[in-house]
This record gives C-alpha cells, sequence and structure tokens, in this order.
C-alpha cells in the first residue's frame, strides 16, 4: 500500500458541489488538489458537467439538424473521456490499495496483489464515485427547480421531494464507497479495473465506420 491518502465520501461530495458553484465551471477550471487521484476526480466530474449541457442541448426541437448532430458527436467524446478518468480513478486507488502491482496498473494485464479471500466488488469505486458525480448534477439540477419563480406551488413542492430524495441517493452512495475502501483496506473486498471498450468511438470497430471507411478505399 502506497502513502496515497483514500478519498472519504463527504470529501467527494464537497468538491463536487464546490466545483459546479464555481464561476465559469466547466468551460473554466480551478488547479485540481495535485496530480493524482484528485485530478481525475476533478476531471470525471468537468466531463460529466460537459455531457450534462450537451444532452441537454440535443433534445432541442427548433434548431438545425446540424446543430444536433454537433452535440452527439460532443456527447460520444465526453462520455468516453468520462470513462477514461473513471479507470484511472481506480487505477490509483487499487495502486493506493496494494490490491494491484503499480508497474503494471495501467497495462491490459495488471498484476494482482489482492489478499486470499477477499471477496470482489462488481461495482468499482470509480464507478462510484462516477455516480456521486452525476448525483451531485442532479441535486444541482433540481434544487434550481425549487427555486423557480415561473412555475406553480405544486411544481415546486414536487421539486423539493425529489430534491429530498435525490439527496438520500448521494449520501447512499457515499456509504457504500467509504465502506468499499474501508474493507478494501482492510483485505475484505477488492475490485478491478473494468475498461469499457467503448467501440463506437472507435473506427476499426464500429461496423458502420468500418464500412465508410472500405467504402472511401473503393
Amino acid at each position: 500500500m502506497d502513502s496515497t491518502p483514500l478519498p472519504a465520501a463527504n470529501e467527494i461530495i464537497a468538491l463536487h458541489d464546490q466545483l459546479l458553484a464555481t464561476a465559469g465551471w466547466p468551460a473554466a477550471e480551478p488547479a485540481p488538489r495535485g496530480d493524482g487521484l484528485w485530478r481525475w476526480v476533478q476531471a470525471n466530474h468537468r466531463f460529466n458537467c460537459r455531457l450534462w449541457a450537451e444532452e441537454d442541448l440535443a433534445r432541442r426541437t427548433t434548431v438545425a439538424d446540424a446543430e444536433i448532430a454537433a452535440n452527439k458527436r460532443a456527447i460520444d467524446g465526453f462520455n468516453q473521456a468520462r470513462n477514461d478518468a473513471t479507470e484511472r480513478i481506480d487505477e490509483l486507488l487499487l495502486t493506493a490499495l496494494g490490491l494491484v502491482d503499480a508497474a503494471s496498473a495501467r497495462t491490459d494485464a495488471p498484476v494482482s496483489t489482492v489478499p486470499a479471500g477477499a471477496r470482489l466488488n462488481s461495482e468499482t469505486a470509480g464507478s462510484i464515485i462516477d455516480r456521486m458525480s452525476i448525483m451531485a448534477l442532479k441535486v444541482n439540477a433540481m434544487r434550481q427547480q425549487t427555486e423557480r419563480s415561473d412555475v406553480d406551488a405544486a411544481h415546486i413542492e414536487g421539486s423539493r421531494i425529489k430534491l429530498a430524495r435525490l439527496q438520500q441517493q448521494r449520501g447512499d452512495l457515499g456509504t457504500c464507497l467509504d465502506a468499499l475502501l474501508a474493507d478494501a483496506r482492510a483485505g475484505r473486498a477488492y475490485f478491478k479495473v473494468y475498461r469499457q471498450f467503448k467501440m463506437y468511438n472507435d473506427p476499426r470497430f464500429n461496423p458502420a465506420l468500418v464500412a465508410e471507411a472500405a467504402k472511401a478505399r473503393s
């Protein structure tokens, strides 16, 4: 186990909310807390925020089709970057926990150093952090609904009820993250880096892009 301190859920929640309240975010961003784990937690949140904005824009109905196509391409790019950041979080956490050989952590064949008897957790710590980022966006958006002045009281009250549920769900995710990291530190549990292999973004694997390339060659 290396000297990297493990993140606590309340720290991650605070960072997500702080970044959402930062002027200019996510186009402009503050310097991350170092070049290690927190850099990638922040990057993951930034890409989720940009993905969220593009998803909103892609639902427009009064703009040219070319604008929606541009939104879709941006969504694919931000989704890939978000997943890449999630994988990097997992690599760094597994190294910090001493569950993988550091030199092999980023390869396709990481060398496991998991203690005997530890249970495999199907969800990774990075994926929980990614879900917490999305929850931060949902909480922020629903809170804005409770503050609107152009809707009726029923809308406000319904939004308050949904906000409370979202906050509870985010807290539950945080509890699960803290428990997983504690169990992993104690040798009771482990997780793996699950490569997403977003084939639709890769011209070597996407059958539509392969067909386009073959047609262009012919």
